[in-house]
C-alpha cells in the first residue's frame, strides 16, 4: 500500500512538472510575441538635416539629410533583383510564409511592406530582411493582400512570384501587416484603402466635369495573367465629384496588387510623381524622407546610404502619392507642415517603449512604440549592429 501511495506521488509530482514546464514554455512564447521581446531603449545617435517642403496638391514631403552610415555598395532592392531574375520569391503552401532564394553574388534587401505579384495570392512581406548572395532558401513572414484566391491566375506562375513593383500604400496597412502582426486587419485595410480610392481618385485626379455621378470602371489594371478587367480608355472622360471609379480588376476585386495597377489609380499617382520626384536631384547626401498629407504628418523612412535611398525613391514615392489620392479632401482646411513638426514627431517616435526581434541569424528588429507613433530599426548584426534602415509611423 505504501508503495502504490510513493508511486502515486511520483506520477503527480511528474505530471504536476511536465504542466508547469508547458505552461511556462507557453508563457514564453506568449512573452514573446511572435519573437519580440523587451529591450532598454538606447539613445539614437541623429544627425539629421532636413529640406523642403516639396508639395503637390495634398502631398508635403521634406527630405532628410545625413551622413552615409553604410559604406560598401548598395544591396540590390527586391524589385530590381525579381526583375533581373537575381532572386526567386517562392510559394510554401503557407499563407503566412514564403521562401526567398538569392541566386546572384550580391546581397537583397527587402523592405517590410514590398508586394509580390503572382503565386497562389499576392502577397505582402512583412519583415525588413537582408539575403546574402547565393543565399539557398529563407523563410520570410507574409500576409495575403488578395482575400479569396488560393490558385493560379490568368497564366501567372503559381509556384513562385513575378515582380515586386508596388508596396503597401496606406501607413494603417503598414501598422497592421508590420506592428499588430494581424492578417484580418490587413484583409480589411486593404477593401478599405481600395473603397478610399474608388471614392476620392476622380476628384484628385482633376478629371471634374458635367458629367452625371456613378461607378464608372476605367482600366482595370492590366498585368500578366490577363489581368485587366476593363477597356482601357486613352484618356478617361471628365466626371462629376460625385462619380466613384471602380478601382478593383475583374480578374480578383480582392487584389490591392491589380487596384495599384488600375490606370486611373496610376495615372493620377504619376501626377504627384512627376511633381516630386525630382526634388533629391543633386543632392547626394540625401538618406530618407518624412511626408504629411492633409497637413498632418504621416510616415518617415531614413536608410544607412544615400545609394539605397536612391534605389527605393521611386518605389516610396509612388507609396505615398497612392496615400495622398486616397486621403484626398478638397474641402478640407490644413495647416502647414513646418520642419520642426518634422523633427519633434521623429524625437517623439523614437521615445517609445522598445522590443528587438531576431528576424534572422543576421538581422535584427527594434520596434518602439507609444500612444501615438511607431518607430522600427532594422540592423545588420553582421556588421556591427549597424542600422539599415528606420522607418517611423504616425498612428
Amino acid at each position: 500500500m505504501q508503495k502504490q501511495i510513493v508511486a502515486l506521488s511520483l506520477f503527480l509530482f511528474a505530471s504536476l512538472f511536465v504542466l508547469v514546464s508547458v505552461s511556462n514554455t507557453q508563457a514564453q512564447r506568449d512573452d514573446a510575441g511572435n519573437g519580440w521581446r523587451k529591450t532598454p531603449a538606447q539613445v539614437l545617435p541623429t544627425d539629421y538635416k532636413f529640406s523642403g517642403p516639396y508639395t503637390h496638391k495634398n502631398l508635403t514631403v521634406y527630405l532628410i539629410h545625413g551622413a552615409n552610415k553604410s559604406t560598401g555598395k548598395a544591396p540590390l532592392t527586391l524589385q530590381e533583383a525579381m526583375a533581373q531574375k537575381k532572386v526567386r520569391v517562392i510559394e510554401t503552401g503557407d499563407v503566412n510564409q514564403l521562401a526567398i532564394q538569392n541566386l546572384s553574388h550580391q546581397e537583397v534587401f527587402i523592405q517590410s511592406g514590398d508586394i509580390v505579384k503572382g503565386g497562389q495570392q499576392d502577397r505582402v512581406l512583412a519583415m525588413d530582411l537582408l539575403v546574402p548572395p547565393r543565399s539557398g532558401r529563407i523563410s520570410i513572414d507574409s500576409f495575403c493582400v488578395e482575400q479569396g484566391r488560393w490558385q493560379q491566375r490568368g497564366k501567372e506562375m503559381v509556384s513562385a512570384f513575378s515582380s515586386s513593383d508596388q508596396m503597401l500604400n496606406h501607413k494603417d496597412l503598414k501598422i497592421a501587416a508590420k506592428s499588430k502582426n494581424s492578417q484580418g486587419e490587413v484583409w480589411a485595410k486593404v477593401s478599405e484603402s481600395q473603397a478610399k480610392l474608388s471614392k476620392n481618385v476622380v476628384v484628385a485626379s482633376g478629371r471634374i466635369g458635367n458629367r452625371g455621378g456613378g461607378a464608372m470602371q476605367i482600366g482595370g489594371g492590366a498585368g500578366n495573367g490577363g489581368a485587366g478587367g476593363a477597356v482601357a480608355l486613352g484618356q478617361p472622360p471628365a466626371m462629376s465629384e460625385a462619380a466613384t471609379v471602380e478601382v478593383t480588376s475583374s480578374a480578383s476585386r480582392t487584389s490591392l496588387q491589380l487596384t495599384l495597377e488600375n490606370k486611373v489609380v496610376k495615372e493620377t499617382a504619376d501626377d504627384y510623381i512627376k511633381a516630386l520626384s525630382s526634388a533629391i536631384t543633386g543632392k547626394t547626401d540625401v538618406i530618407g524622407y518624412a511626408f504629411a498629407i492633409n497637413g498632418q504628418i504621416n510616415s518617415a523612412d531614413v536608410y544607412s546610404s544615400h545609394a539605397l535611398f536612391v534605389k527605393l525613391w521611386p518605389k516610396l514615392l509612388k507609396s505615398s502619392a497612392v496615400e495622398a489620392i486616397a486621403e484626398f479632401d478638397k474641402a478640407g482646411k490644413t495647416e502647414a507642415v513646418t520642419e520642426n513638426s518634422v523633427k519633434t514627431f521623429l524625437a517623439e517616435a523614437e521615445a517609445g517603449k522598445a522590443e528587438e526581434k531576431q528576424v534572422t541569424t543576421r538581422v535584427a528588429m527594434e520596434k518602439r512604440e507609444s500612444d501615438k507613433h511607431l518607430f522600427f530599426e532594422t540592423r545588420d548584426r553582421k556588421n556591427g549592429e549597424q542600422w539599415l534602415h528606420r522607418n517611423y509611423l504616425k498612428k
